[in-house]
């Protein structure tokens, strides 16, 4: 009698009071009817006391579920499929050890001028003086030391000695 009389109009109710949340509707009306059902000799068979009824209980139960909803944290579907991208640290250890190898492949003098500018930091001026050099000769050394180094590795025809 409770869902053929009162389903309806007392879910057309709740839905507003949920603020169109079919679902939550749904529930509130199955929660109300279960504690109807519980309290059947109790609760007046009289339509309007018993229509009465069901709407505070249907209210109560919308209002203490917005409580609780309130006190716990919301909710949220996490995204599957995605894995996070993790940094590699391999790349500084494999770049320190091809520069290991290839670093004994090199004239000295090249050597020298590319371990001072690109791994101990220095400007080409500082690394000039420390070597007793101009300027212009340790860009050139840099240049030409690169250009090895490219080809050791396996420049732009792909040989080189650690290629093979």
């Amino acid at each position: 009698m409770l869902y053929r009389e009162f389903r309806a109009p007392l879910l057309r109710n709740v839905r507003l009071l949920t603020g169109g949340d079919e679902q939550w509707a749904e529930d509130v009306f199955q929660e109300a009817a279960l504690r109807a059902w519980r309290r059947a000799d109790a609760l007046s068979r009289e339509r309007g006391e018993l229509w009465a009824w069901m709407m505070t209980v249907s209210r109560r139960i919308v209002i203490d579920d917005r409580r609780q909803r309130g006190t716990r944290p919301v909710e949220v579907e996490a995204e599957r499929g995605v894995d996070p991208a993790v940094p590699d640290g391999s790349e500084p250890t494999l770049s320190a050890l091809v520069l290991a190898q290839v670093l004994p492949v090199l004239a000295d003098h090249h050597r020298e001028a590319l371990v001072l500018v690109y791994l101990r930091d220095r400007s080409v001026g500082e690394a000039a003086a420390e070597l007793g050099v101009p300027p212009g000769t340790v860009k050139s050394r840099i240049h030409y030391g690169l250009r090895a180094l490219r080809e050791a590795v396996g420049g732009p025809d792909g040989d080189g000695p650690l290629r093979r």
